[in-house]
C-alpha cells in the first residue's frame, strides 16, 4: 500500500512564463508531465520598488512526479533549460514521496489498493 522510495516529487519555482520551459525539459529527460500553480515571490532577487511600492514578482512552481531512478536526470536538464545556476532564475529540489494513488500505470498491483 505504501510506495516509500519509489517516487520523489520536483519542485521548480520560476519566474511566470518560464513553466513551459521546466515541463519541455522534464518530458526530454522521462518525466510524463507536470502541473504548474501560479504564486508570488519574495526572496532576495524578488526586492523590486515601483515608485516606492514593494512589488513582488509574479512566480509559476513546477511540481513533477516522477520514479526516484528518473529524478537526478529531470533535474539536470531543468537547472540547464531554466537556467537555475544563474542568481535569480529560480530554484529546484526534490521531497521523497511515501504514498502515491491515482497513477496506476506507474505503480505495482499491491501499491494500488488504497
Amino acid at each position: 500500500m505504501e510506495n516509500a522510495g519509489k517516487f520523489e516529487l520536483i519542485v521548480t519555482i520560476v519566474d511566470k512564463g518560464h513553466s513551459q520551459l521546466v515541463i519541455e525539459a522534464s518530458k526530454e529527460a522521462g518525466a510524463e508531465g507536470g502541473t504548474i500553480l501560479g504564486g508570488r515571490g519574495s526572496g532576495v532577487h524578488e526586492k523590486v520598488k515601483l515608485f516606492g511600492i514593494s512589488i513582488q514578482p509574479e512566480k509559476e512552481i513546477v511540481l513533477t512526479l516522477v520514479p526516484r531512478e528518473m529524478a537526478n536526470a529531470v533535474i539536470k536538464a531543468i537547472v540547464e533549460a531554466a537556467e537555475l545556476k544563474k542568481p535569480g532564475k529560480g530554484i529546484t529540489f526534490a521531497l521523497d514521496v511515501t504514498r502515491v494513488a491515482g497513477i496506476t500505470h506507474l505503480l505495482d498491483s499491491e501499491d494500488r489498493m488504497w
